[in-house]
């Protein structure tokens, strides 16, 4: 852990010289600040529905379920949430661009409904490379998120010549909801540079930071760090951050290092991804810290189902057995706890005075 505190380090004392910042229409700290503090607390999850393997079988015509949608956000209202973080994906854009978006706003209308506000993220680095249109594979017994895909994919990702039509895609998306009160924030580019893409994700990042800001729309714009060592490009989403957002299943000790050397930004935050149970990422250790320390608090995982995030990374069940302990996830799909005191604490944390 002190290799990467000492690289998160460099993240921070790194001149802006020496890194790439685009300033156009970047917020000040202070909007920032009074936009952060116009917001409740917010806690919530990462959320795909539990009947969707993937972001495509989220939100394609043939398996878009907005019971399932309303029912599942219904649990998290229950227990006090009041924020999701929602993946796309550009190729149900690229099939149908108005159908795709009409989607979206009848899932924000659910959303509402359960006085839940949105994180919707654009790009993606994880998991599989190869993201195709239609009828989506079954999961893999036992492995975790078996069926996750990248959004554009690779090497997609890295190739010139699809980014004019990825452009029309982000500006066309941020456009339509730019005033929507109901999206909290754009995430524009989740864990850049993983599956061994490395920096090559550098220029893509950039290009959707321009997009954006060309757009400015009323929601601040934000891209996670997420792990220590990728310098360049933690240094980059550091700098062009409207809101600082961040990754951690470590436990509370490291969790709270790192939340100390991000605040040197001086920025609100929000960490967009936590808890893994057997990694002592919990909510009783994790969920305590980050409001004591004013920063949202988003999970992974809602609602166990076919994305099989109940299993750990890189430890597959080939059974499919229920391991002893769930690695994400909240509820099970008929709306149990998958522990009472879990979403108890939830409840108390979130209750208004």
């Amino acid at each position: 852990m002190k290799k990467h505190i000492l690289n998160l380090f460099l993240i921070l004392t790194i001149t802006v010289g020496s890194a790439q910042e685009n300033n156009q229409h970047k917020w000040s700290i202070k909007k920032a600040e009074n936009w952060y503090a116009k917001n409740n607390w917010m806690v919530g999850a990462n959320f795909i529905p539990s009947n969707a393997i993937n972001q495509l079988e989220m939100w394609q015509a043939d398996t878009f379920d907005p019971g399932t949608i309303d029912k599942e956000l219904g649990y998290a209202q229950s227990i006090g949430m009041n924020t999701m973080r929602v993946y796309l994906h550009s190729l149900v854009y690229k099939d149908n661009p108005e159908g795709f978006k009409n989607r979206m706003k009848a899932y924000l209308k659910i959303a509402d409904k359960h006085s839940i506000k949105t994180i919707f993220v654009i790009f993606d680095d994880v998991w599989d490379k190869n993201p195709k249109i239609g009828l989506q594979p079954s999961p893999k017994p036992g492995i975790h998120n078996s069926g996750w895909v990248q959004d554009p994919g690779d090497p997609a990702s890295k190739e010139d010549k699809n980014f004019p039509e990825l452009k029309i895609y982000v500006q066309d998306i941020i456009k339509t909801f730019s005033k929507d009160d109901r999206i909290v924030m754009w995430d524009l580019y989740n864990e850049p540079g993983n599956s061994e893409k490395l920096n090559t994700s550098m220029n893509l990042l950039s290009k959707v930071f321009e997009w954006a800001r060309e757009i400015n729309p009323s929601q601040p714009l934000t891209a996670g760090l997420w792990t220590w060592s990728f310098q360049e490009l933690n240094a980059f989403q550091a700098l062009n951050s409207d809101i600082i957002t961040y990754h951690h299943y470590g436990d509370a000790a490291e969790h709270q290092q790192v939340i100390h050397l991000l605040k040197s930004h001086g920025r609100p935050m929000i960490c967009t991804e936590y808890m893994a149970r057997t990694r002592n990422s919990r909510f009783s250790n994790i969920l305590p810290l980050l409001k004591k320390e004013n920063i949202g608090a988003i999970n992974w995982g809602l609602v166990a189902g076919k994305s099989n995030t109940i299993y750990q990374w890189d430890t597959p069940m080939v059974n499919g057995e229920e391991p002893i302990e769930w690695f994400h996830d909240v509820f099970t799909k008929d709306g149990a706890p998958y522990r009472q005191d879990e979403v108890n604490l939830i409840k108390k944390l979130t209750a208004k005075k």
